[in-house]
């Protein structure tokens, strides 16, 4: 009797394990596209040193090159029709819904050049055709598995075949929520804060240039301008390089 009431017990817990699965891979997309919403709606977008005005007068396209752990305050403050990129795993699922809620148009692949056996090539194609025909896309060039500040060389490729300057942005909320055990400290704004966004001066493809070389001079632009404009959270990224943290749900908070 105690055998059955136990294996009872097991098949209870095993089934509401399952249905709670089911339930956040149902209701998760849709969670975080109401959050994306409210923080649009509630978040001001303040950017400065915007380059646009001009290379849009030149005719000249652009990527816009972001980290992975700012990727949502960047996505809150998008231009209409930029495209992204966007991984292929779980949580690549939940991000494109609500990207696409936010209008931004999502190509599901890695900016890990080396991941054509997960869409990046693939990716990388249709985001050049749409680069080409004169919209603006948007990469976040750590992930989607790091390490943080590290860029993958997507980018650097997605340039070179478009002619397209490199635009490094660091959006940088006065209120924030940070994850403290994510692999790249990931952060969430908090409503009604303002998101400062920076952006770099546009760095060009040369001819001839190696990719390597290319891919480190974005990597370059992009960790100095984050440790001139957020120098504190960008101190305590690279102190944590030399470390794998232990996953967990810890969140603090960033007033």
């Amino acid at each position: 009797m105690t055998r059955l009431v136990r294996s009872a017990k097991s098949s209870c817990v095993r089934l509401f394990r399952v249905a709670g699965r089911r339930i956040v891979v149902t209701l998760g997309p849709w969670a975080i596209a109401l959050a994306m919403l409210i923080l649009r709606a509630t978040c001001r977008a303040r950017i400065h040193s915007d380059p646009r005005v001009q290379l849009r007068n030149d005719g000249a396209s652009y990527l816009f090159s972001v980290l992975h752990a700012q990727q949502i305050a960047a996505a809150i403050c998008r231009e209409h029709g930029t495209a992204a990129m966007v991984s292929q795993s779980r949580d690549g699922d939940y991000v494109a819904f609500g990207l696409r809620v936010l209008g931004i148009k999502t190509i599901r692949g890695s900016n890990r050049g080396h991941d054509a056996d997960k869409g990046g090539l693939s990716a990388l194609s249709t985001l050049a055709e749409y680069v080409r025909s004169g919209f603006p896309a948007y990469l976040a060039v750590d992930g989607p598995r790091g390490p943080r500040n590290r860029v993958h060389k997507g980018v650097a490729v997605l340039s070179q075949q478009t002619g397209a300057a490199v635009l490094n942005l660091v959006a940088v909320p006065t209120r924030r929520w940070i994850f403290n055990r994510s692999w790249d400290r990931f952060q969430i704004p908090k409503p009604f804060c303002r998101i400062d966004i920076y952006v770099a001066e546009p760095i060009w493809p040369q001819e001839a240039e190696p990719v390597e070389q290319y891919r480190r001079r974005i990597e370059r632009s992009l960790c100095e301008l984050e440790l001139l404009r957020d120098p504190a959270e960008a101190e305590r990224a690279a102190a944590r390089q030399s470390r794998r943290p232990r996953p967990d749900f810890s969140v603090s908070s960033a007033a």
